[in-house]
């Protein structure tokens, strides 16, 4: 395998690999985190976009909640995931429970330490997450390669926590840089 930088894939094409393989409409509906992993091109973006909408439900925004239920997901898609490989494939592009796995856990990272919940914030969150997910930094390269559910759902909690981390780490610079303006 080539050394350097990685490979970085925005739009995958859709693919059936077993066609005669029925999926049910709860995995389909899960796994594709409301069917929007059937959107034709960056359907990660969009899965990730999709996980943040949430933090405007009341009481989302909350290290507990997120925790819980990023662990659940987590969870439920290794299952799911395993389903929708057997019809579609390794790493299914359609597959982006994952994304909204990792992308809970980078809010439940920056919720530890900011209990407001910014457009700043999110959008920092959100952007380290995305290139922490596209980019596989180690060891979420190493669940990438794995090509089953719990490989699929593995790295991008890895990257949750990388983003999770770095999106602190940005903000609080940005609260320091802000008040050196002062």
């Amino acid at each position: 395998m080539e050394k350097g930088l990685p490979k970085i894939v925005l739009i995958k094409k859709k693919k059936i690999l077993n066609p005669g393989i029925k999926i049910d409409f709860f995995t389909s509906a899960f796994s594709s985190a409301l069917f929007t992993g059937y959107i034709p091109w960056a359907s990660g973006t969009f899965g990730s976009l999709f996980a943040l909408a949430f933090v405007f439900i009341p009481g989302f925004y909350n290290p507990a909640v997120l925790f819980v239920l990023t662990a659940i997901i987590t969870v439920l898609g290794v299952f799911s995931s395993e389903k929708m490989v057997a019809k579609y494939g390794d790493d299914p592009s359609v597959v982006v429970i994952d994304e909204v796995a990792g992308m809970w856990l980078t809010l439940a990272i920056s919720s530890l330490f900011f209990a407001d919940v910014s457009i700043t914030l999110l959008a920092v969150s959100f952007f380290s997450f995305r290139f922490f997910d596209i980019t596989k930094t180690y060891p979420a390269s190493v669940f990438d390669k794995m090509k089953n559910g719990t490989g699929i759902m593995m790295d991008d909690i890895v990257s949750g926590v990388y983003a999770g981390v770095s999106a602190v780490v940005i903000m609080k610079l940005i609260i320091i840089i802000n008040l050196w303006q002062i």
